[in-house]
This record gives C-alpha cells, structure tokens and sequence, in this order.
C-alpha cells in the first residue's frame, strides 16, 4: 500500500534517523466502542493521531488530527499512556526512518459527524472484540489492550 511501512521487533528494520512528536486520542462511545480509521497506507485500522505542527501543544495535536481524520470534535478527558518504543521504527518513502514517540490521550466526542479523510478509507466506532479481528498494527493492539486494563495510571514506556 504505499508509502510507508511498519517495523516493529524485527532485526532487519532500519535505523532510525528521526524523532518526531505525535499524538492519538482513544475516544470512546457510549456503547464501550472505540473510534478508530482504516489507514489508506498500511489498510490497518489506528487511533486517529499525527505529528505535532509548531505553535499548537501536543494535546491540541491530537484534537486536531481527530477532527482532520475522522470529522470528530473532541476534548481531552485523560491520558493513557506515553509509547517511545525504539524496537518500533516507521520507514518513509522519502528515507526518513521515524522512531515512535507518540502521546496517547484518552477523549470525547463533542461535536461533529464521522467523516472518512483522504488518509483513510474507512472510520468506524468498533468494539474490542470486533478489533480482534481486523488488521491492526501490534503497537496499537498495545494501546487497546492498556485501554482494556482499565489501568489506574498512564503506560510510560
């Protein structure tokens, strides 16, 4: 699919040679569904999420990229947790190879309609049992699974 690709745990990956903060939100209906994109690139299904732009915080990155990728507004209710996982590396077409770095805050839905993005070609509410069976990429399988917890303190890896 395309132009980028996933390295995660695996000895033949690439070395990293950038660094860039990024954020997801984990908003959740009031059913217990979670809002998740199928990505254009990759075809697996994410927490909506991107890159920090200069002069916004990291938290306004997140609602930003929420409202940008899936029509949602939102607001901040908490944070699940920090991933910085040099293991997990994101090889771009142009040769930068990204480290993870990303924020993950939980959030609500305030206002908007579902929309799919050009970087997306689907953006649905899914249950964790329906996530069981779909594409998603083993460090968002992480996030899911910490949000399953229900951990009483923010993941700081």
């Amino acid at each position: 699919m395309g132009s980028r690709r996933d390295y995660y745990n695996d000895p033949q990956a690439p070395e990293a040679n950038s660094l860039k903060p990024g954020a997801s939100a984990l908003v959740v209906d009031e059913l217990g569904r979670v809002l998740m994109q199928r990505r254009g690139d990759s075809g697996n299904w994410s927490l909506p999420g991107g890159i920090m732009e200069v002069g916004e915080t990291l938290s306004e990155c997140a609602v930003r990229e929420t409202r940008e990728e899936t029509g949602l507004d939102i607001e901040i209710t908490g944070l699940l947790g920090i991933y910085t996982a040099p293991q997990h590396v994101i090889a771009y077409a142009d040769g930068e190879v990204r480290q993870e770095f990303a924020v993950i805050y939980y959030g609500r839905v305030t206002g908007g309609t579902v929309t799919v993005s050009h970087e997306s070609t689907a953006v649905e509410f899914l249950t964790l049992d329906e996530l069981e069976s779909l594409p998603v990429h083993p460090t968002v399988r992480l996030r899911l699974r910490h949000h399953a917890e229900h951990r009483g303190t923010p993941y700081l890896g």
